[in-house]
């Protein structure tokens, strides 16, 4: 049974494709309104497209989400429209992968700057944009390589180990303010992009040691992402949501 999530408002970055774009159609389902932002205009037309020919409500918005200036104004357009913001999930990140000696300037900066930059715009914008009275969420994207040792991930690892500490960190400050910050972290997961940086392959051996013996899929990360919003979580605050079929349990 779907969490009642009846006109929400709710911004997720990075929401053209993959985990995100699947959690924008299920939010969707689920009555909230959404924001679809993401840097490429022509994805962020699609899922709006697939979540209003579902009967839902939705708008794109286009635009570097590491850039501030970008990223208020796209919170102040969406907030606009019912004159607050009830949850942002900053779902927005590059993936690429290297040997540390490989890792270029130009990469490294984008990936820190869209993997935390943008972290710190949401807050920022969530206190501008929400109501004081109904609350706020805020929902990043954590991984198990925080906690963990992969070869060839030290910027990717970088930036899910900054998540999760700036995660914990804001629910301390942001938790009497009526903000709930929480964190989703899924483990494998073979989205269409993933597999573009990664063999079938590759995800057949990571589901033999994934200790539920599986990937995970985008429904079991956009069911934690709706239940993290439902009133059935209003007291889980500051958690890393581990969505991983037990990797996190095996560090």
């Amino acid at each position: 049974m779907k969490p009642d999530l009846t006109d929400q408002t709710i911004l997720i970055t990075g929401s053209g494709r993959g985990l995100g774009k699947h959690a924008a159609i299920h939010l969707a389902s689920c009555g909230a309104i959404i924001g679809v932002a993401d840097i490429d205009g022509n994805i962020a037309q699609e899922t709006v497209a697939a979540i209003v020919k579902n009967g839902g409500r939705a708008k794109p918005y286009i635009g570097d989400l590491s850039d501030r200036g970008t990223f208020e104004q796209i919170a102040a357009d969406f907030a606009a429209q019912s004159g607050h913001i009830d949850a942002i999930i900053n779902n927005a990140m590059l993936l690429r992968y290297s040997p540390v000696q490989d890792v270029d300037e130009e990469t490294l900066s984008a990936m820190l700057d869209i993997g935390i930059k943008a972290l710190f715009w949401s807050a920022q914008a969530m206190l501008k944009h929400y109501d004081k009275e109904r609350g706020g969420t805020i929902i990043n994207m954590a991984s198990p390589v925080a906690t963990r040792g992969f070869a060839n991930t030290s910027v990717y690892s970088t930036v899910k180990g900054a998540v999760t500490v700036f995660t914990k960190t804001m629910a301390a400050e942001l938790g009497p303010q009526n903000i709930r910050v929480n964190a989703v972290s899924p483990a494998s997961v073979p989205t269409p992009g993933a597999l573009g940086l990664n063999s079938k392959e590759e995800y057949e051996k990571r589901a033999a040691w994934i200790p539920l013996r599986r990937n995970g899929t985008e429904e079991d990360n956009s069911n934690a992402i709706a239940f993290l919003l439902s009133k059935e979580a209003s007291f889980v605050h500051g958690e890393i949501f581990n969505v991983d079929g037990g990797v996190a349990a095996c560090n």
